[in-house]
């Protein structure tokens, strides 16, 4: 009997010591739960990141650039009269080309009727790439035309039995039959507007 009851005191002991210990009522049943704090989400506000400077945005390329990078991208083209593909260019055909995504910009087939055309002109020193050159080679009026893309340097169709290439305005022969510049590209267009810039 006395046995019995110092295991009955141990064991209440123990029951006690244990839920002083962990906080836990000692049962059969108890069951210890974990509630983790709510988490907090922060999304950043529109344009900001997490520290609420303005993120970067990326800005869509220019006109001008996408004129040059595909007149650039199409050199090695064969010549081919009356070309306006690909497949072969003559030099007209090529600016068609090159400047077809370009929003505002509807260019006439030939040479002549896009320096007809009421684009203005701009003098030499104001060249600005994406920039049409005009040439007379063979006769009295334009029969040639080419895309500037900076640094004096013009992408053009030459001539039957050659390929698009890049050509230099201060070469002596294209400063011969050098006849003028038109802008044909809306954002430069605007740019121009401003003081400081002259049409002829």
């Amino acid at each position: 009997m006395r046995s019995t009851l110092l295991t009955c005191l141990s064991i209440g002991l123990a029951t006690s010591l244990a839920a002083f210990v962990t906080g836990v009522e000692a049962s059969p049943r108890a069951v210890r739960t974990y509630s983790p704090a709510p988490l907090e989400l922060r999304v950043p506000l529109q344009g900001k990141d997490l520290l609420g400077v303005p993120a970067p945005t990326k800005q869509a390329p220019s006109d001008a650039h996408q004129v040059t990078q595909r007149a650039f991208s199409m050199i090695g083209t064969p010549y081919r009269w009356g070309g306006t593909s690909p497949k072969g260019f003559d030099c007209s055909g090529l600016v068609k080309y090159v400047y077809r995504d370009v929003d505002d910009v509807e260019l006439p087939r030939t040479a002549r009727a896009i320096y007809q055309s009421s684009n203005p002109k701009v003098s030499r020193g104001d060249l600005q790439p994406g920039d049409l050159v005009f040439f007379r080679i063979r006769s009295r009026s334009v029969d040639h035309v080419g895309i500037y893309v900076g640094n004096d340097r013009f992408v053009h169709a030459p001539r039957r039995g050659q390929k698009v290439k890049v050509a230099n305005l201060n070469d002596k022969y294209w400063q011969r039959h050098y006849l003028a510049a038109k802008r044909v590209l809306p954002e430069t267009l605007a740019k121009a507007d401003l003081p400081g810039h002259r049409y002829e």
